[in-house]
């Protein structure tokens, strides 16, 4: 038997039939169908006041959309954030519809010329990843009349200890890289540009305190030189995110608190350049990530050569990520659990697999679940991050899931 991640707090001690936003799972699978994505818009609002409760009050917290970019959470995200980070055209769209253009940044290595005339006409600031990226950019708002807000992202030399994806110290095709960040900066200013700052982003996904905090004290001083070096105070230091979530066994919540204490420190201690800065730090799989469930129907129960396979509805082209697909090396298994049983003990050891024509369409590997009848539902836990969006929903051409927020 192969363990489970840990079941979100909000959804643990449930008993008996699985609640998500005081309505039963398996009530909602037959109102909209299977497979389903349910997002509790209330868990998400539950992480924003987490957030502000730890982080001190000159930082300002913004939501990466590529976590998830359903239109309906947007519009309940976007009230409780101070800001949008988008990483395309279509994103900026979206983000348009729910905050205003000077509310959002877009960043990406690969921006078209179109995009980037498209952000500089919505008033949005654009995190430059190259120099050719950035005479492009001064380019377009030239051609446009319109004066381009720009940042600066810098490819620190630094990497955010025991991140799953680090970002920095080391060649990338994300921002530029830190020794030739200030020239850049000096560049800009001198063509008239309006320069918003620095977009620093060492690493994603850490459940270690002392590695965020070790990581963000670095990003203070390397932003603080930074802008010594250009000569000019940056209006906003991106400290970027790097807030993990517990997705498997043994894996422990990141202590927030403890980072919000040390960052108010270091902030309090910051260099003088940095005074009258503020700074943001932009979160997208720790703010939505718990707030989702993926719930699928069992249309099969089957036996093979000693193993139950329990086979859904659903599968890794809706949540890529629990299929062990996406970014992990080692394959391990996110929470699940019977939806109509929670609490319940378990009484064997199953697969969970999905219905497309391939091996790698396992959902819950050797996992120890309650007898599975078929009709019954599957609810695979930590899927409102990078879940429809990031995975191939094209593949086979099954249809695309229902996402609903509750």
């Amino acid at each position: 038997m192969k363990p489970m991640g840990p079941i979100p707090p909000a959804f643990a001690a449930q008993t008996g039939a699985l609640i998500i936003g005081g309505h039963d799972a398996t009530a909602l699978v037959e109102a909209y169908g299977s497979p389903l994505f349910v997002y509790d818009a209330a868990l998400v609002a539950t992480q924003v006041a987490r957030f502000r409760e730890a982080m001190p009050v000159a930082v300002d917290l913004h939501y990466a959309i590529k976590a998830n970019p359903l239109p309906v959470l947007l519009a309940r995200v976007a009230p409780l954030v101070d800001g949008l980070d988008v990483a395309s055209a279509g994103e900026l769209a979206r983000a348009l519809a729910v905050k205003p253009g000077a509310a959002i940044s877009f960043a990406g290595p690969g921006k078209r010329n179109d995009e980037l005339a498209a952000a500089i006409a919505a008033g949005a600031t654009i995190n430059l990843e190259s120099a050719g990226e950035a005479r492009r950019a001064l380019a377009a708002g030239e051609r446009l009349g319109i004066v381009p807000r720009l940042a600066v992202r810098v490819n620190p030399d630094l990497e955010l200890r025991g991140s799953g994806m680090k970002m920095g110290g080391r060649a990338s095709p994300f921002g530029i890289d830190a020794e030739h960040a200030a020239p850049v900066v000096r560049e800009l200013i001198a063509a008239g540009a309006d320069w918003r700052g620095f977009h620093i982003f060492a690493g994603s996904q850490a459940l270690d305190a002392g590695a965020v905090i070790e990581t963000q004290a670095a990003t203070l001083a390397l932003a603080a030189q930074l802008a010594e070096e250009a000569g000019a105070v940056p209006p906003l230091v991106n400290l970027g995110g790097g807030f993990g979530v517990p997705y498997f066994a043994g894996d422990v919540a990141l202590d927030v608190a403890s980072v919000g204490a040390a960052l108010g420190e270091a902030l309090a201690a910051r260099r003088e350049v940095l005074r009258d800065s503020r700074f943001a730090i932009e979160l997208g799989r720790w703010l939505v990530a718990a707030a989702g469930v993926y719930l699928t129907q069992v249309i099969d129960v089957k036996q093979s050569r000693g193993e139950t396979f329990v086979v859904v509805d659903g599968g890794l082209h809706h949540q890529l990520a629990a299929s062990g697909n996406f970014g992990t090396v080692v394959r391990r298994n996110y929470p699940l659990a019977v939806a109509g049983r929670m609490g319940a003990t378990a009484e064997g050891e199953v697969s969970v697999v999905g219905c497309l024509c391939t091996p790698l369409d396992r959902l819950g590997d050797r996992v120890a679940l309650p007898a599975v009848a078929v009709g019954e539902v599957i609810a695979i836990f930590l899927a409102g991050a990078y879940g429809a969006t990031a995975s191939p929903t094209a593949f086979l051409g099954h249809p695309a899931p229902t996402e609903i927020v509750v």
